[in-house]
């Protein structure tokens, strides 16, 4: 069989692991920079969701990376299926808490300064387009798995 680009076990797919990793940690910490975001349940799930996606993404990071240095792993049809679900709920997921994040700042942001100051909504803003970044590389990595399964 011919390997897939961005497929599980390539290096392509240990890019896009990285990249998710990165931007979902990024998303979490700004996030997490002030406490104040309990008061808003939009800002709750997207650090439940991001608290999620990292587990997920380092663990399918470290399979990536010793299936890229180490030793190919063969593709087996059952962990493919697996790796395609998860990718695709916690991609739907993360746009959502995304999207809901983002509306939210916004919204804070142009009621004026006293629910929220500038420079906390910006810091909302920027995680919420860390989660849209993170959501995109998981959104490609569903894809490519996508295409892995319907291939096998």
């Amino acid at each position: 069989m011919e390997e897939l680009a961005g497929a599980f076990g390539t290096s392509a797919s240990l890019a896009l692991r990285l990249g998710q990793t990165v931007f979902s940690s990024s998303s979490l910490l700004f996030m997490c920079l002030d406490v104040g975001f309990y008061s808003y349940t939009a800002f709750c799930y997207l650090v439940t969701v991001m608290g999620l996606v990292i587990p997920w993404n380092i663990t399918l990071l470290v399979v990536d990376a010793y299936s890229v240095f180490i030793q190919y792993l063969p593709i087996q049809r059952r962990l493919i299926m697996i790796i395609f679900f998860g990718d695709m709920i916690l991609s739907y997921l993360s746009l959502a808490a995304a999207c809901s994040t983002a509306s939210i700042a916004d919204l804070l942001l142009e009621a004026g300064g006293s629910h929220c100051p500038p420079k906390l909504c910006g810091r909302y803003q920027l995680s919420a387009a860390m989660a849209f970044l993170s959501w995109f590389l998981s959104f490609v990595s569903f894809l490519f798995n996508f295409w892995l399964f319907s291939s096998l």
